[in-house]
């Protein structure tokens, strides 16, 4: 049985599309519903079709509305590459609002590190103000403590014939500041000269324009005397490692290759091998007094003390004390010798590997510890220069393993002569002298007192420690006591 389906009456609108105007008047045959209002649409719409004859599926291909062209089946020409558009836009009225700083705080930041940055550009440019006229030859005013030969045979060891660090657990090293020196006190007292600093304090300032890590001096005037000083516990008593190299280091103060704890590290490392390398005989070639430091048979380290005086101007004269660590004898002439010693803890943060490296590309391993410790190399031969050390010999110290950081091996040994080797970093000896010309003081500028607090005993430097109940890792301070290296977080 098939059911009829009626359409109903459509109205018939003559003047336009749509319906009509005037309201379809019901008859007995309209099944139109009554009063449906007109809906109308917008063209954004989208609107469904039953079908669309019209719709040209593929441009240029002769299939379009009206004309009814056909494609051929046989076309030469390739089909267009589908065009990729990304099915969604950055929405900016749905991003997830970060809060934002003030504009004032944004500026005055910016402000404060133009003037920084100014500062610090300055330095770069200071030089002594007569140009022509050279600062004259400084002279030795005493020369205390002894020092032990060199053994030459460091100069021939190799990575494939590497010697094991030692540590030296008797042997004691000091770091006085200026104002404890016995030695000083008694040249300030004898008005030897009216400024007093020691070469790791100069050295830093000289070369305060390629420090990365801060640091601080502390300034006293004594009458009509200026004294450099650094505090206890000071970071100028450590040595820095990858200051300034691109990859940062870890930022957890306990892990062993964080700026900290490689810098605790480097410092016993250094003072192990400037013993290591010498003829421990008992033969020390004695100078004018003992070591100002020493108790009377106390086992100290080789180290001389020379204290020497340059004249800056007619008014003012500079005493500082310099250090140097061995002595050779070179054509019948006493040399005096700094030992200093770079380390290598992991090769995945400076790219090169020492022990593959060192044999046969050595300019490129010091090439890269240029880049990463431009500070520390700096500094030391600035401190070369001011003891005026014949030779600075610089060696490779590598861990064992990259996760061990007691155990070292030496790997190379090279020596330098430290005027070339200045020459060779474009460390410029006029602009050391420029930037030391803090000694220009007015008079009155130190006359209130300041109160320095000592740091908390949790911020300074303790030596590491393998376990609790080996307590060997201790010896590598060296029976470092209050006037020995010291370190702040």
């Amino acid at each position: 049985m098939v059911i009829g389906f009626e359409v109903g009456a459509v109205p018939f609108n003559p003047d336009g599309w749509g319906p009509p105007d005037a309201t379809v008047t019901p008859t007995t045959t309209s099944t139109l519903p009554l009063n449906v209002p007109y809906a109308p649409f917008s063209r954004s719409e989208k609107l469904g079709r039953i079908a669309d004859f019209t719709r040209n599926l593929n441009p240029g291909s002769g299939q379009g509305g009206g004309g009814g062209g056909r494609k051929s089946a046989a076309s030469d020409s390739p089909p267009p590459r589908p065009k990729f558009v990304p099915k969604w836009r950055f929405n900016q009225h749905h991003r997830s609002q970060l809060p934002q700083r003030r504009d004032e705080e944004v500026e005055a930041k910016k402000r404060e590190a133009e003037k920084e940055r100014a500062r610090r550009d300055r330095l770069y440019f200071l030089n002594r103000s007569n140009q022509n006229q050279q600062l004259p030859e400084p002279e030795d005013m005493i020369l205390c403590g002894g020092l032990e030969s060199y053994d030459k045979s460091f100069d021939r060891i190799t990575p494939k014939a590497e010697r094991r660090l030692e540590r030296f657990k008797n042997r004691n090293f000091f770091k006085v500041t200026t104002t404890d020196d016995p030695v000083i006190r008694r040249l300030a007292n004898e008005d030897k000269a009216t400024v007093f600093a020691t070469d790791n304090i100069l050295a830093t300032l000289m070369c305060a324009t390629r420090s990365v890590y801060s640091w601080d001096i502390v300034v006293q005037r004594v009458g009509n005397k200026l004294f450099f000083d650094k505090r206890d516990g000071s970071q100028l008593d450590l040595l820095s490692v990858h200051e300034t190299s691109q990859e940062p280091l870890p930022e957890a103060k306990d892990d062993i290759n964080s700026a900290y704890s490689l810098s605790v590290e480097a410092a016993y490392i250094n003072q192990n091998f400037s013993q290591q390398v010498l003829f421990r005989d008992g033969n020390k070639v004695s100078f004018d007094e003992p070591n100002p430091f020493a108790n009377e048979g106390e086992e100290v380290a080789s180290v001389a003390y020379r204290y020497r005086r340059w004249k800056l101007d007619d008014d003012t004269c500079l005493v500082a004390r310099c250090e140097v660590q061995s002595v050779v004898e070179v054509n019948k002439q006493r040399s005096f010798l700094t030992l200093n010693a770079l380390n290598e803890f992991d090769p995945k943060y400076s790219g090169v590997d020492w022990r593959q490296k060192l044999e046969t590309q050595r300019g490129a391993v010091l090439a890269t510890e240029l880049k990463n410790n431009a500070n520390k190399l700096a500094k030391w031969t600035a401190q070369a220069l001011l003891a005026n050390a014949d030779m600075m010999k610089l060696g490779y110290v590598s861990r064992v393993h990259p996760r061990d950081h007691f155990n070292h091996v030496i790997l190379a040994v090279v020596g330098y002569k430290p005027r070339d080797f200045a020459s060779q970093i474009n460390l410029n000896t006029s602009n050391m002298w420029g930037i030391v010309r803090i000694y220009e003081v007015p008079a009155d500028a130190f006359e209130n007192d300041y109160v320095e607090e000592p740091l908390p005993e949790d911020e300074q430097v303790q030596p590491p420690e393998e376990n609790a109940e080996n307590t060997e890792a201790n010896g590598v301070a060296n029976d470092v006591e209050d006037k020995e290296i010291g370190a702040q977080a």
